[in-house]
């Protein structure tokens, strides 16, 4: 495993499993609801550990996934990928974990481990990356099931330590929103001092505004609503632009280094490339749902700007995300709900009423299965 300390032992070690049904909450069928479910879950292998699901953060993500926004997937299909649990089971060359362990699976569960990408610890972008849920795993087999569920097996290779002190519903969805944000700003040299912005304030800005304050950046927070201001201000922002308040924006040109952008909807850049300053860049995280309107190269090449994208993080850099929270006491705000709500909180996402993420309680699936 890269980059994370071996834990003291904390009693025996079941070195062995069997496969097993596990109850979940998934979708059925093409444009259903989420529905009670059993998935199998393989033996632990060698290098695998099986994990009791404690929460999984509900990602946008899973709603275009779930809903066949993003292309038909194979079904049934369990969405997840933001999941916090307890060592049950590990595997005689998974040495870097204890029965009883706090921690985390992200948005990968498996990748070639030979190229030039994971050599770089930077998984993400691996062609054979394998995805928590909705990805044929080739190494084992194996169409992958998520979070939504009561437990899983994962190679530990990609199984992160969530560290003491982090309230485990609230650091779920670091494993998505977190290194989502966290991997440009590290990326890009964020330090004290520097003024960044952040556009939106949703699941993904709300945890972009906390990182950024906890690395002492001045961080100034793009918002088309007035109503958000008191929220984002005590989220840690220095300061509130309400996109439609012409002199305000005004102001707050060629004031950046850094623009951290999570809107998922069409939206044109040029307001936003203007508050760079020169060097500056305008990172993209939110997919939008549409085709964006055409960037005007003119503004890039006046300031010598940077217009990007950025995907989650590597295993590494998803450790040292949550190992940085810890220190600085970062969390998202969440709201927890039970598996009988799942349906509401995917709708409630869709339409933007959830401040600011929704955590299943996977201990409420015993009760639907």
């Amino acid at each position: 495993m890269i980059g994370r300390p071996v834990p003291p032992p904390r009693g025996s070690q079941p070195r062995s499993s069997r496969p097993s049904s596990v109850g979940a909450m998934g979708i059925a069928e093409p444009g259903g609801p989420l529905v009670p479910l059993r998935v199998e879950r393989r033996a632990a292998g060698p290098r695998d550990v099986l994990i009791d699901i404690e929460f999984c953060g509900l990602c946008h993500s899973d709603v275009h996934a779930g809903r066949g926004e993003w292309g038909a997937r194979t079904l049934p299909l369990v969405p997840g990928h933001e999941i916090v649990g307890i060592v049950r089971t590990v595997g005689p060359e998974a040495d870097d974990f204890r029965v009883g362990d706090r921690v985390g699976v992200g948005c990968l569960v498996d990748s070639c481990r030979d190229c030039e990408q994971c050599d770089a610890g930077l998984e993400q972008f691996c062609g054979a990356s394998v995805g928590t849920y909705g990805a044929r795993n080739t190494r084992t087999g194996e169409y992958t099931q998520g979070g939504y569920a009561s437990s899983i097996v994962v190679d530990c290779a990609y199984v992160l330590r969530i560290p003491d002190g982090l309230d485990p519903a609230a650091a779920a969805p670091l494993l998505c929103a977190g290194i989502t944000t966290y991997s440009p700003m590290r990326h890009y040299g964020v330090a004290a001092g520097d003024r960044i912005g952040v556009l939106g304030l949703g699941g993904l800005g709300h945890t972009a505004v906390k990182i950024g304050a906890a690395m002492g950046a001045d961080v100034t927070v793009f918002t088309s609503k007035e109503s958000k201001r008191a929220a984002a201000l005590e989220l840690g922002a220095a300061r509130v632009v309400v996109t439609g308040d012409q002199e305000a924006m005004a102001e707050a040109s060629d004031t950046l280094s850094l623009l951290i952008d999570t809107v998922a909807a069409p939206h044109d850049l040029g307001p936003f490339l203007a508050t760079l300053r020169r060097d500056g860049a305008l990172i993209q995280l939110g997919l939008p749902s549409g085709p964006m309107p055409p960037v005007d190269v003119g503004r890039l090449i006046s300031r010598r700007l940077r217009y990007g994208g950025s995907l989650i993080g590597g295993i590494a850099e998803t450790q040292e995300m949550l190992d940085f929270c810890a220190e600085h006491g970062v969390v998202c705000d969440v709201e927890v709900v039970g598996a009988d709500a799942l349906n509401t909180a995917w709708d409630r996402m869709v339409a933007g009423d959830v401040q600011y993420r929704f955590v299943l309680d996977a201990g409420t699936l015993r009760a639907t299965n």
